[in-house]
């Protein structure tokens, strides 16, 4: 790439503006053959996908950074955006980024020993929940016959009295 110098925004001096090639000016990705003239090969975005060891990694070196200007040039150098890195603590934070220490059986694709262990954990979890839940159904059932129990007794224990209104202290009394 060519180097240019140009004003600087702040107009405090100059600084290095990185100017394209003719090459790059003219390089089309709609064209059917590369530079080199071979068929080109890349027809969408090829995204990419980082492994828990390299975002890790990236993470310790970017943290070690104590000079102006190095974590940029770490960004730059790997090709990275801080919007990633910000996204790899936040993944660490949460325990979900951790070093993969195998796969299980299952092989490629299959899930990892620590997915593994957090799924049985909280299937163990949901079974001891569910325990409780069918305790207190029991129960509630059992409450609910006896509760029906005594309401069919008590109806048969009362004689059918006559309909009466209970006499307050302050009613006049009854007159003969």
């Amino acid at each position: 790439m060519m180097e240019t110098t140009k004003p600087a925004v702040n107009g405090r001096g100059k600084r290095k503006a990185l100017v394209r090639t003719e090459h790059a000016k003219t390089w089309h990705i709609d064209e059917p053959t590369a530079p080199d003239g071979g068929p080109r090969y890349h027809k969408g975005v090829v995204r990419r996908v980082f492994t828990p060891e390299y975002k890790l990694a990236i993470l310790a070196e970017y943290d070690r950074c104590s000079e102006p200007g190095e974590k940029g040039a770490i960004l730059r150098r790997e090709g990275l955006y801080s919007s990633l890195i910000t996204d790899w603590r936040r993944q660490h934070r949460m325990g979900l980024l951790k070093a993969a220490v195998g796969r299980s059986d299952g092989g490629r694709g299959g899930p990892s020993l620590s997915e593994v262990a957090k799924l049985k954990a909280e299937n163990e979890r949901l079974k001891e929940q569910l325990a409780k839940a069918r305790v207190v159904i029991e129960v509630q059932g059992k409450v609910h016959a006896l509760l029906d129990e005594l309401s069919k007794s008590a109806d048969c224990e009362l004689p059918a009295m006559p309909f009466s209104t209970p006499e307050s202290p302050n009613s006049p009394p009854p007159s003969e």
